[in-house]
């Protein structure tokens, strides 16, 4: 089995990294080890995941940016069927990189892992349908300290692949296409979200 590798401090951001697992492949199966903590903690990453969280989305749904001003989480996020553009946003305080963001394509093909460090707001935009995504937690969902960026923000400036509209100063869905005609789907709950500058973190 191939050795686990960790492209750390990606887009020069400190903490962030995409972590590529063990994979053993031949013409016939494969298999990998979506997590290893031993190995991990050889690297340097020492996180006490304690909980697994699964969604699934179809073509066109984005959700995010979420972030928790108490008891932040770090992330290790997946996909385990279709593709997303993931992308994660520096939200410490006293960071050299505030406010600058990260994206990747995450699919089931590539076995690329996104590690989101405790301070960042996290988004994704589902490429394909039926896309299922999987990530690790550090620490529980706690609601009341949640908050909402809009995925738009021009503050932020996030390129998100294939999306074509124009930003009308919230972060409502409409009027939003990718580029082969796919409506955008923006939850209810997110539509609400307010820009970075209007929120105290």
């Amino acid at each position: 089995m191939s050795q686990i590798i960790i492209e750390k401090n990606i887009g020069n951001i400190e903490g962030l990294c995409i972590i590529y697992p063990a994979v053993y492949r031949n013409d016939h199966m494969y298999i990998t080890e979506t997590y290893n903590k031993r190995a991990l903690k050889r690297k340097g990453l020492d996180i006490n995941f304690i909980q697994d969280n699964q969604s699934m989305s179809m073509k066109g749904v984005l959700r995010g940016l979420h972030v928790q001003k108490r008891f932040p989480q770090c992330k290790l996020v997946r996909v385990i069927k279709g593709a997303v553009y993931d992308v994660a946003v520096d939200l410490r305080s006293s960071s050299n990189t505030f406010k600058k963001w990260y994206g990747v394509d995450l699919t089931a093909e590539n076995d690329k892992q996104l590690l989101i460090p405790e301070g960042f707001a996290h988004g994704f935009l589902a490429l394909s349908d039926n896309t299922v995504l999987q990530y690790k937690v550090n620490r529980p969902w706690e609601p009341e300290y949640e908050v909402g960026i809009a995925w738009n923000d021009p503050d932020l400036g996030i390129i998100w692949p294939d999306i074509i509209g124009t930003y009308y100063g919230n972060a409502c869905s409409e009027g939003y296409v990718l580029k082969d005609g796919t409506e955008l789907k923006v939850s209810s709950k997110d539509q609400g979200n307010c820009r970075l500058k209007d929120i105290i973190l």
